[in-house]
């Protein structure tokens, strides 16, 4: 039975991750002659702060969306079940539109003759730069991948019975206590499965950052996107910027995945 069930999972690893990955490591490690050569790693350090930039904008939103995701998530999963169905499908609505139409209505939005600066002008307000900004980037990335922090801390912090919160009450844990001590160590699964949800799409984006962060905020997507598609055509060097851009993401997924087996093991102790 065993070797039944690992005969599809060999052909999926085959056919989705190591023939990719095989010709996007050779692309990278030739010339186009198709000679080796590791120019096209050592050509790309110029590149630097744009990696450097990437990875800060991600950070920043997957913070946000934590902050936001996490008490959402633990309100939800206090109501009633037929609450909860309704509020998840209020939560997952968005994501039944198109991504590009989404991004494209909170141009509109953010435009310097956008709805928001035309509401704060009636106000008595002058034209805010929000559009072509950092900040309209981070923006874009919360809103479309808040969703994906929601769901995984949902879904666990429905496992936590509500007995274990009102025994932590009996003992004497105030409300902060509470939320620290019991629900935050039993809710740290979510919270890593979430983060990793929200950091991999965030760092390699590139239709968000094209779209409301204009050209002055290119990050690692854009440039990977112009090395294959754009002016600066050297697929060569878009091979390498997806290789390290894939073996830094590999390495930040085993960081979590460690502090998830060391939660298990002081869970089992």
């Amino acid at each position: 039975m065993k070797k039944l069930v690992s005969y599809p999972y060999i052909l999926w690893m085959l056919v989705f991750i190591i023939v990719p990955l095989f010709f996007v490591a050779y692309s990278a490690f030739t010339n186009d002659a198709g000679n080796f050569t590791t120019v096209n790693f050592t050509s790309i350090a110029k590149y630097t702060p744009v990696f450097l930039k990437s990875l800060w904008l991600a950070v920043i939103s997957t913070v946000i969306c934590l902050l936001i995701a996490y008490p959402l998530a633990f309100i939800l999963s206090r109501k009633s079940p037929r609450s909860q169905g309704m509020l998840i499908m209020l939560v997952m609505l968005p994501m039944w539109i198109n991504f590009l139409l989404r991004t494209y209505a909170w141009m509109t939005l953010l435009e310097n003759e956008g709805l928001i600066n035309k509401f704060l002008e009636l106000l008595g307000f002058g034209t805010v730069q929000m559009i072509n900004t950092q900040g309209a980037v981070v923006l874009g990335m919360v809103y479309n991948y808040l969703p994906f922090m929601v769901l995984p801390l949902y879904s666990i912090m429905c496992k936590i019975e509500p007995s274990v919160l009102e025994a932590a009450q009996d003992l004497g844990a105030g409300r902060f206590q509470t939320i620290f001590r019991v629900i935050l160590p039993l809710s740290r699964t979510g919270i890593l499965t979430g983060v990793i949800m929200v950091f991999v799409p965030s760092v390699s984006t590139f239709a968000i950052s094209r779209m409301l962060g204009g050209g002055s905020n290119m990050l690692i997507g854009d440039l990977i996107e112009e090395q294959f598609l754009g002016g600066a055509y050297n697929p060569n060097v878009g091979s390498a910027l997806s290789l390290i851009l894939m073996v830094v993401i590999l390495i930040i997924i085993g960081v979590t995945n460690t502090f998830d087996s060391d939660e298990m093991e002081g869970m089992l102790v």
